[in-house]
């Protein structure tokens, strides 16, 4: 079987990539080639900026696929390229979407494919909903092949999956446990959440390449466990063996805080809201799948991987310096109202 990847080095497509190369499948990677000394050997480079349309065409004229995948498509503008550029070279098209984009709120916290999609909080998802909607017209009207996936909270080794944190990724919301310094939880932290090891949906993503029945369907990849944010966060402080100093703030108030970290489509367009995924579909299509990475088991994987390597401990001073700050005004309107 021949896969293209178009990006390929990502939290989920890095995964991906490396299952089909021990699977056997000839892969062929197209993209700027910045990341791909971190994936085994045996891919395929396509360099070239897939922006750059005319020449992407050229690289890939001689080529037809068995499958072909988007991992870096977010407008509805990329995905009518990927349409005129794979068009009667790919037996299956993969758009890989999003789970923000089912609607908010939710008029039922259990999801399925059949959940309507709407999201007025956050562009992203807005977008995603966009691309989704001219693939599948594409599909009714043309025939073109296209299956669309729809992660959630997808997690590697690099990165600790947390709710709250800056744009250099969570080191320094980690950095702040483990020097015993308060860290932000949106909401009272109760609400529901769904982690996904990015290994588990790799094997799920696999299973519907090249699979006839998916083939004009939409369907979500997610682990079946649900967590709360505050069973999320204590998970980490206990990977780490510090106690969790949490405060807990609405995600209204966060938004409000910090409009640089694009809290209010983030949060209120996805974190803030309880998810619980029914993945009937998926089982149905993919046989004998399910998540075998417990959170807390993933999480103490990452939090191992994140402390041996510096390159994963990126400080953000700025962020660090915000947390202090909102804490403080909250600190400072309680104190006001009891004075």
């Amino acid at each position: 079987m021949k896969a293209l990847i178009i990006g390929g080095t990502g939290t989920i497509s890095t995964a991906i990539s490396r299952q089909l190369l021990e699977a056997g499948w000839e892969l062929y990677l197209l993209n700027r080639g910045n990341r791909n000394g971190a994936l085994p050997s045996g891919a395929r480079e396509i360099r070239c900026d897939i922006g750059d349309e005319k020449d992407a065409a050229e690289k890939i004229r001689n080529l037809n696929f068995d499958v072909a995948a988007d991992f870096i498509a977010f407008t509805g503008e990329q995905v009518e390229r990927d349409y005129r550029l794979l068009k009667g070279k790919t037996a299956q098209y993969i758009f890989i979407s999003s789970a923000s984009a089912y609607q908010k709120p939710l008029s039922d916290y259990r999801i399925t494919e059949s959940t309507p999609l709407a999201n007025p909080y956050w562009a992203y998802s807005r977008n995603k909903i966009a691309c989704e909607g001219f693939l599948m017209e594409k599909y009714r009207e043309d025939g073109f092949p296209v299956t669309i996936v729809r992660p959630s909270h997808t997690y590697d080794e690099r990165n600790v999956p947390l709710g709250i944190h800056g744009k250099k990724g969570s080191w320094q919301v980690v950095k702040r446990i483990l020097e015993g310094k308060p860290v932000i939880i949106h909401g009272d932290g109760s609400s529901l959440w769904t982690m996904t090891y990015n290994g588990d949906f790799a094997r799920a993503f696999i299973g519907l390449m090249g699979n006839i029945h998916a083939i004009g369907e939409a369907v979500q990849i997610t682990s079946d466990e649900t967590v709360t944010w505050n069973q999320i966060y204590q998970a980490v402080a206990s990977a780490l063996g510090k106690p969790l100093k949490a405060v807990h703030i609405s995600s209204e108030f966060l938004a409000r805080c910090g409009p640089a970290y694009d809290f209010s489509g983030a949060l209120t367009g996805d974190k803030a809201n309880s998810v619980v995924f029914d993945n009937a579909k998926l089982k149905r299509l993919v046989p004998g799948f399910t998540a075998a990475i417990r959170f807390d088991q993933g999480v103490r994987m990452v939090v191992e991987y994140v402390l041996a390597h510096k390159e994963c401990q990126t400080e953000d001073p700025e962020f660090d310096a915000w947390c202090d700050k909102v804490i403080a005004a909250l600190d400072k309107a309680a104190a006001s109202v009891l004075a």
